[in-house]
């Protein structure tokens, strides 16, 4: 086993049973009791559970991943406005990735402006929405169906994005924690965003105010990672002066532009 699959199983097991010995990981796992203390401090640095002596505690669900249509329903104006965001750092011939999420689904509506672009996507429903549109040269990256989040992933979207080389990535995210990273909640996607992000010249991160501060399981990147991030104006001042702190280039989205 893996060592982060390990982890997720630990994660996952302490939070279907609220606590957990480290004995009785021990015998889940089929390893050390040193190993297991080193997992559990790993994952108390990541927030999610908390240890205590002779074992740990939940602290909150990492693992939850809600389906496509929930999250979907969530902050709809705001996603919106992202995506109107995003758009103005699009240039007329750009080739664009498209990682799938809610809130980038929101950008097949802004693309209409452009006479000619290239966009490749791993998400069935932008493929759906883009197909529609005049100018715009498409590519799937092909891959493995995700049905949860509707998005194509794995080995084979991997090995078709080896291949080309974009000038901006706009990838969705769980979780963006200036200690932790960005994260996800599914190992498999986590690979494929981080390949995503690897063969753009520029990185946009898209994500409501919600997913700042937020920590979800496999990690897929940090902030040196990304050129910038779009998000709403509901982000605290705190989290504003972080992005200032590490250099991250913050493109707010609200009414007033």
């Amino acid at each position: 086993m893996f060592e982060e699959e390990r982890l997720q199983k630990m994660a996952e097991y302490v939070q279907n049973k609220s606590r957990a010995s480290v004995q009785e990981l021990c015998v889940l796992l089929q390893v050390s009791e040193s190993t297991v203390r080193r997992d559990l401090t790993e994952l108390e640095n990541r927030n999610l559970l908390k240890r205590t002596h002779g074992g740990a505690v939940y602290l909150k669900s990492v693992g939850f991943e809600p389906t496509y249509s929930e999250k979907e329903d969530q902050y709809r104006d705001e996603k919106s406005l992202i995506a109107k965001k995003a758009a103005e750092l699009i240039c007329e011939g750009d080739s664009l990735l498209i990682d799938s999420g809610t809130t980038t689904l929101y950008l097949s509506c802004e693309l209409t402006r452009f006479k000619e672009l290239t966009v490749v996507t791993n998400s069935i429903l932008l493929l759906q929405k883009l197909s529609s549109i005049p100018g715009i040269t498409l590519m799937s990256t092909g891959g493995t169906l995700r049905a949860n989040t509707m998005a194509l992933a794995g080995p084979a979207a991997e090995e078709s994005l080896d291949r080309i080389r974009v000038d901006k990535a706009f990838i969705a995210t769980n979780g963006f924690d200036f200690k932790v990273g960005l994260t996800t909640p599914n190992l498999v996607e986590a690979s494929t965003k981080q390949k995503m992000m690897s063969i753009a010249d520029q990185v946009f991160l898209m994500a409501d105010h919600t997913k700042i501060g937020r920590v979800s399981f496999a990690r897929f990147g940090g902030a040196a990672d990304i050129d910038g991030c779009i998000t709403g104006n509901a982000i605290t001042d705190e989290q504003r002066k972080e992005f200032q702190k590490n250099n991250v280039k913050l493109y707010l989205a609200d009414e007033n532009g």
